[in-house]
């Protein structure tokens, strides 16, 4: 499994967001304050620390959570390919503030002034980015090591697991946080996924990123309220029936994997592609107008 084209096409917000949290770790590190990195209790209910409050949605801690939470954060780009940019960076937005609102409850629940009990990071974003992988990504490949059978998703659910337990109690309860948030974020509540930003954020966004040097954009990014869920290849054909000629070429497998790692049934998106004489964009279009039928 991957999370389609290589690099940062449409995505970006993750771009600019993941090179926030590799500054912002450097820059602690190299000036020796990784250790104070963290929330407790005196941090926000007896003397409140702004800095603090900043660095702990950026910076991670330690370099093996820098590795797992950037490897994470890359993956999970394919949402904001999915969902598009501007509704990606309300995601961002609400799985922080509400993964940090329990964060504080937890906090005040445990009221101990002594120790720095939650670790630092973008925890909050990327598990609740776990709810919508678990929902909306299908399972492409089984296969078995040792006579254990695993998924294609396997490795991204053992990377979370590394990441949760890295600091055990420290980061365990801003993960849990996260998984709350993320769970709120799909049951939409207050309809926050039809929320968006006014659309010269997400361009300023876009300017600010540099060009990307992966693969040349072949998804567009969509402002969609809801998942994608799979689609079966008659509701691709009831919507579109068939133009294309009989000649025409097989997609090629790139094309697929794109479209599948949006989280569109393989055989429809397959499908899409010939009728859409292997445009990328034509077939994402008739995926997605099909979800209306």
């Amino acid at each position: 499994m991957n999370g389609g084209p290589s690099g940062f096409n449409n995505a970006p917000v993750t771009r600019i967001f993941l090179i926030a949290c590799a500054l912002f770790t450097v820059f602690f590190g190299i000036q020796g304050r990784s250790f104070k990195l963290g929330l407790s209790y005196q941090d926000i209910f007896r003397k409140l620390s702004i800095w603090k409050l900043i660095a702990t949605v950026f910076a991670f801690s330690s370099t093996p959570e820098l590795m797992f939470g950037l490897y994470l954060l890359y993956y999970f780009r394919v949402f904001e390919r999915q969902i598009g940019s501007n509704k990606y960076s309300v995601f961002i937005l609400f799985s922080v503030m509400v993964s940090f609102f329990f964060e504080v409850m937890a906090l005040a629940i445990l009221k101990d002034p002594t120790a720095n009990l939650l670790t630092s990071g973008p925890y909050g974003l990327i598990f609740a980015s776990f709810v919508p992988f678990y929902f909306d990504i299908p399972v492409s490949t089984w296969f078995r090591i040792f006579g254990v059978r695993f998924s294609d998703k396997s490795f991204i659910y053992l990377a979370g697991l590394q990441l949760l337990l890295s600091s055990w109690k420290r980061s365990f309860l801003p993960g849990i946080c996260g998984i709350l948030a993320g769970s709120l974020y799909r049951l939409n509540v207050f309809h926050i996924r039809r929320a968006k930003f006014p659309e010269f954020v997400t361009s300023f966004l876009s300017r600010l990123s540099w060009p990307s040097t992966g693969n040349p954009p072949t998804a567009p990014a969509r402002n969609l309220a809801g998942n994608v869920p799979s689609y079966t290849t008659r509701q691709v054909e009831r919507t579109y029936p068939s133009t294309a000629a009989p000649s025409a070429i097989e997609p090629p497998e790139d094309s697929i994997a794109t479209l599948v790692s949006m989280g569109f049934d393989r055989n429809s998106a397959r499908q899409a592609l010939v009728h859409a004489r292997n445009d990328v964009n034509a077939a994402t279009n008739i995926l997605l107008e099909a979800q209306a039928h």
